[in-house]
């Protein structure tokens, strides 16, 4: 079953615009079906062989006459040498779009090859999991709840039949083992397990890296790179703070966030509806549920407004939206029903910012259907997050 992606569109113009489009994002998003589906008159040549990976290392050039465009490389990251000969390949045809389609699951070296090498020829998009809206379309009455345990990972709801406790055990098996032995040379796989776990018990939470530290017993430069390299795969995305010089006592430390809740469920224990109501832990992965929808939303569609939290020493408000000196405001609520008290924090924040300017203030929550929660805040289901905040 094909699930249809709300980056398709932006994808195909891109590729129209560009002579490369470098497709990165976590493993299992769905990069390589996503760009076989959309470009199947491209060959594609996946750098998960070996073979194809040392000659693309070692002989970029045979590699590209091997393979001339239009061409799909996948894991590409795999080769860092071949992107100094795609200059030149792409320099040749400068006038032709959409030559080459790379794709990458490890976003940091990735791009620190495409900006010495391919500068002003190439466009960067973001694969994320399926947000609720792909897969709410996908799989009509699927429950809220069921994809917060199942999370976003196309498998596992082209297949409904596939065992999610299964599919992430095999997940962090595979990552521990293929990204981190060629990031980091990580001989201590058991404690960075333990380190994954342990950020997954965090999300959504302020990052403290000493904290992280100890209770892994660890070196805070250790903490900081294993961090990175969760970064670096879309693990993990981190959320900075509102602050400005008007409002000093507003913190200026970043809010950790797992990519996708399904995959931190499992990290924290929660395998079952039971698990997840029974949890002290849903408030949190609710909360992730909500800050991975409006990320995706943003990344299929590169909106303009920028995202952070809101946090001084007696209030915090979740999001914060801020785009052309308007701002918009929002809390994530595990709840079906939310109360006006619940709205709280959102009128006080909206106090603390220009007068007139706050636009919208809402409680992102598990209603069926949006309503008024008091004159001045809506309660909001996670199906309609407005289009705008794209």
């Amino acid at each position: 079953m094909w699930i249809h992606r709300e980056i398709e569109d932006l994808l195909m113009r891109r590729a129209g615009q560009r002579p490369v489009v470098v497709l990165t994002g976590a493993r299992q998003t769905g990069k390589t079906s996503l760009v076989k589906h959309l470009f199947p008159n491209y060959e594609l040549v996946s750098l998960d062989l070996p073979s194809e990976a040392e000659l693309a290392e070692r002989d970029p050039r045979t590699f590209l006459a091997r393979h001339p465009p239009p061409l799909v490389v996948d894991e590409v990251q795999y080769a860092p040498g071949l992107f100094r000969h795609l200059k030149t390949a792409i320099d040749a045809r400068r006038g032709q779009n959409g030559q080459f389609i790379l794709t990458g699951s490890q976003k940091f070296p990735l791009m620190k090859s495409v900006s010495e090498s391919l500068a002003g020829r190439t466009d960067i998009l973001e694969l994320e999991p399926l947000s609720w809206r792909e897969t709410r379309r996908a799989r009509p009455g699927l429950p809220i709840e069921e994809y917060l345990l199942r999370g976003g990972f196309p498998e596992l709801h082209a297949r409904p039949e596939l065992d999610a406790d299964g599919f992430y055990r095999a997940y962090v098996a595979t990552y521990l083992e293929r990204d981190l032995r060629q990031l980091l040379q990580v001989t201590q796989l058991r404690d960075y397990e333990r380190f994954l776990r342990v950020c997954a018990l965090r999300t959504g939470q302020l990052l403290n890296r000493a904290d992280l530290a100890r209770d892994i017993g660890i070196s805070g430069s250790t903490a900081a790179a294993w961090l990175a390299v969760l970064q670096a795969t879309g693990e993990i995305a981190l959320l900075e703070p509102w602050f400005s010089n008007r409002t000093k006592s507003l913190v200026k430390t970043p809010k950790l966030y797992f990519g996708d809740c399904g995959l931190c469920a499992f990290l924290c224990g929660i395998r079952s509806a039971i698990d997840l109501f029974a949890s002290p832990l849903a408030g949190a992965l609710w909360e992730t549920t909500v800050f991975g929808e409006i990320r995706r939303t943003q990344l299929n569609r590169r909106g303009g407004w920028s995202l952070h939290f809101w946090r001084d020493r007696t209030k915090e408000v979740d999001f914060l939206f801020h785009r052309g000196g308007r701002y918009d405001l929002a809390d994530a609520k595990w709840t079906e029903h939310p109360e006006a008290r619940q709205a709280d924090n959102l009128r006080r924040v909206a106090k603390e910012l220009p007068a007139d300017k706050v636009d919208r203030c809402a409680v992102v929550c598990r209603a069926d259907q949006g309503y008024p929660v008091s004159p001045s805040v809506v309660a909001m289901p996670l199906h309609e997050l407005p289009d705008d905040w794209s």
